[in-house]
């Protein structure tokens, strides 16, 4: 009898530790969000204003379950706002826009957010094996263990033009898909092995014009900073992907339809496309005699 009672006791709590977890997320799904929390998406989140009633109802979804699951943590003395809270939840779900299911950064569990640009100790080895221990400054920083950590100057920065060259959580939470595939290696998960080849072909050309164009001072729509290896090539593309997805398409068409695919959105429709570029003619240099 004792033994029985032990079983339906243990039965009985797994249902619980089952049942109620689902149960707090159904409700935080029901909850609508509040006008003032609407109006921070609609500040801050430039994409929201320009979507269709369905995206918004996708994009509201998925930021109330970003705020059901993750934890905001202050750091430096900063105090966590729902206007901070909504920003950073706002950007981070834009990139689950058109992927499947609900599942909201799985394997994130807090998001930790500074003033303004942290510092970060660093150690560096030459090649002669020599060692140096310094302090890194940094916008933000995505992490394995769980963490996403972020500068809350240059999120909100990002959100207050309508075409910010630079946007710091699309940057970390790009990291956040990458490393879905087991690596942070600018592939994330795709689904199949010819998805994987075509995206290895168009990303790898265009890192190496990207560093080629970082050798020599060459502008364009892509950050120098994506020439610093594959994982912040992926990062610093998505960036540009959704901030400025015209010119993206436009000199990277290739990249554009790979980033098409992947995030199944086409940001274009968020945004008014801009004036024709003018034509690049070129220097003309006379020859040597």
């Amino acid at each position: 009898m004792e033994a029985l009672l032990t079983v339906s006791g243990l039965v009985a709590a797994g249902l619980l530790a089952w049942g109620v977890p689902r149960w707090r997320l159904h409700r935080a799904l029901a909850r609508p969000l509040a006008a003032a929390e609407l109006a921070i998406l609609e500040r801050n989140v430039t994409q929201y204003r320009a979507m269709e009633p369905p995206q918004r109802a996708r994009l509201e979804h998925l930021v109330r379950r970003f705020l059901h699951e993750k934890t905001f943590v202050g750091c430096a003395g900063l105090e966590i706002t729902d206007e901070m809270r909504m920003t950073i939840a706002g950007q981070a779900c834009l990139l689950l826009m058109g992927t499947r299911g609900d599942a909201v950064y799985p394997t994130l569990n807090a998001v930790l957010v500074y003033p303004g640009a942290f510092l970060v100790p660093r150690r560096q080895v030459d090649e002669a094996g020599v060692v140096t221990e310094e302090r890194q400054d940094l916008l933000g920083e995505s992490w394995g263990d769980g963490r996403v950590i972020l500068s809350w100057d240059h999120v909100r920065r990002a959100g207050m033009t309508d075409a910010p060259s630079h946007n710091v959580v699309l940057h970390e939470f790009a990291h956040q898909l990458d490393s879905e595939s087991g690596s942070t290696n600018g592939a994330p998960y795709l689904g199949s092995q010819e998805r994987y080849r075509s995206w290895s072909e168009v990303l790898s050309r265009d890192f190496a014009a990207l560093r080629h164009d970082a050798w020599f001072g060459h502008e364009g729509v892509l950050d120098h900073y994506g020439a610093t290896n594959p994982a912040e090539f992926f990062a610093v593309a998505t960036e540009a992907y959704f901030e400025q997805p015209h010119r993206l398409a436009a000199r990277h068409p290739a990249l554009y339809e790979e980033f098409l695919k992947y995030y199944r959105v086409d940001p274009r429709a968020w945004q008014a496309a801009p004036a024709p570029e003018p034509e690049f003619v070129g220097v003309s240099y006379g020859q040597w005699q």
